[in-house]
């Protein structure tokens, strides 16, 4: 799990402290949920007292943020960078944001973010709106501008798809459901669902003369 954190930018005691802390409470909440997480569970996993945890973090509620932040934030970052200064075709682009989705996503224990936040979304609402702003919103402003990119181009038909890139990342949400719940019983392949992905949404997207 700690995988998941990116390294410290320095070698500093206290960058690689927080990067404990957060690695530890992400495995926290994983296993236990959030509302069942407890910070002297993750200072245990830390290896620290839980004194140390509040002089980085003043809540449960923030230490999961930044927890989130560490593992999610440099994959929408990368994404929004190819999709705000778009080049080359939009094609290929949509392609590389999809693909890395799958990869960094949906392939990893990130996806696992995501039935922490259907599980009890509904009695912490304030996480749900963090991940959405935070996360969600910049990943489908970064698909928008990519569709419309297309369209600009004449390379995507301007069909309701541009308006809604919801259904565009759709079968990779699936993606991250049926590993989440029924791999165990039928195994998925998420390179094939992610080509079968690509091919669905740009036979729909591609203009036709």
């Amino acid at each position: 799990m700690s995988s998941l954190v990116p390294p410290p930018a320095g070698k500093e005691p206290k960058n690689e402290r927080v990067r404990e802390i957060l690695a530890a409470a992400l495995e926290e909440f994983f296993q236990q949920g959030f509302a069942a997480a407890r910070l002297d569970a993750i200072a245990e996993r830390a290896g620290i007292g839980k004194g140390t945890v509040y002089l980085y973090f003043d809540s449960k509620e923030t230490l999961f943020e930044e927890a989130v932040r560490s593992v999610i934030l440099p994959v929408i970052d990368r994404i929004e960078t190819v999709a705000l200064t778009p080049q080359g075709s939009a094609e290929m682009l949509l392609r590389a944001m999809i693909t890395t989705f799958y990869r960094e996503v949906v392939a990893t224990d990130r996806r696992r973010l995501l039935r922490l936040l259907i599980a009890e979304g509904g009695r912490f609402p304030r996480l749900v709106s963090f991940y959405h702003s935070e996360v969600l919103s910049r990943g489908m402003t970064a698909m928008s501008h990519v569709l419309r990119y297309g369209v600009e181009r004449g390379e995507f038909a301007p069909t309701s798809a541009i308006d809604y890139p919801q259904a565009v990342m759709g079968p990779a949400l699936v993606g991250v459901i049926w590993k989440l719940l029924f791999d165990e019983i039928q195994p998925i392949d998420l390179e094939r669902l992610c080509d079968a992905h690509l091919e669905i949404v740009l036979r729909g997207l591609i203009a036709r003369n």
